[in-house]
């Protein structure tokens, strides 16, 4: 045995092996796996945008429709489940898009981006009801202006009450948010209503405001606030047509009931 091997073979084990020496062991990485969940995510928004351009909006329920909506605002992810999330919470489709700006953002999901593009596909809605009613004889347009009530109102979570200012040939030339409230309740002030008229020179009214409890039936508050009006509005030569209370599926005309 030569020197060298007589001094390996006296060394001692330890020091053939020490720590200083050791090479530490890895695990061995997993093989890389294909991430085709975005390009699922790509197919499926292609395919709902497909049916939508075939079909129109009558082939889709409403959880497809908004995430329609939403895809927009969040040009990345799966929106499904944040569609139905906020169908659960507000009711349905209308009440989504309804919803105030702050309950909207208490929803897991929802940013800046997400109430923006909803809020903006509610503007639109409003504004293409309101088209149908503008500028055009009001008595002569009933159905539409019924339409144009329940996009603005049906769905409103808190009690607003509107006016319509009217010219000589019923032309609607106005319709003014005067007052907002609470769940069951509006503040309303007959002089405020008589003196916006005068300022637009309207010569009819007629009253609106809604009933988030989805239920139109005047309360006793609501018939003595009409009453007030209307005698104001008679001593000066105005014209109060009528007062709608707009609930969830229908409206409740004054004239109509005989209360006017």
């Amino acid at each position: 045995m030569t020197r060298r091997d007589t001094h390996l073979s006296e060394a001692p084990a330890g020091d053939l092996f020490s720590p200083a020496m050791a090479v530490p062991l890895r695990a061995p990485r997993p093989a890389a796996v294909p991430d085709d969940e975005p390009d699922h995510r790509l197919a499926h928004r292609a395919r709902l945008r497909a049916r939508f351009m075939e079909g129109g909006a009558q082939a889709m329920p409403d959880y497809e429709l908004l995430e329609l909506i939403l895809f927009r605002a969040l040009p990345r992810g799966d929106t499904k489940p944040l569609a139905k999330r906020l169908l659960r919470t507000f009711g349905d489709l209308n009440r989504v898009m309804a919803a105030p700006a702050a309950r909207l953002a208490e929803v897991k999901g929802v940013g800046q981006a997400v109430v923006e593009q909803l809020k903006i596909m509610e503007a639109v809605g409003h504004r293409m009801a309101r088209a149908k009613v503008i500028d055009r004889p009001i008595l002569s347009s009933w159905d539409a202006l019924l339409a144009y009530l329940q996009t603005a109102l049906a769905h409103q979570g808190i009690e607003q009450f509107r006016t319509l200012y009217l010219d000589r040939k019923n032309v609607l030339i106005a319709d003014e948010m005067l007052a907002e409230g609470t769940v069951d309740h509006v503040p309303v002030y007959p002089r405020e209503v008589i003196k916006r008229a005068l300022e637009l020179n309207a010569s009819a009214l007629i009253l609106v405001h809604n009933h988030p409890s989805g239920d139109p039936t005047p309360s006793e508050a609501d018939i003595s606030m009409t009453y007030a009006i209307r005698d104001a509005a008679q001593v000066l030569g105005l014209v109060l047509h009528d007062h709608l209370i707009v609930g969830k599926a229908r409206e409740l005309s004054f004239r109509s009931e005989g209360i006017l």
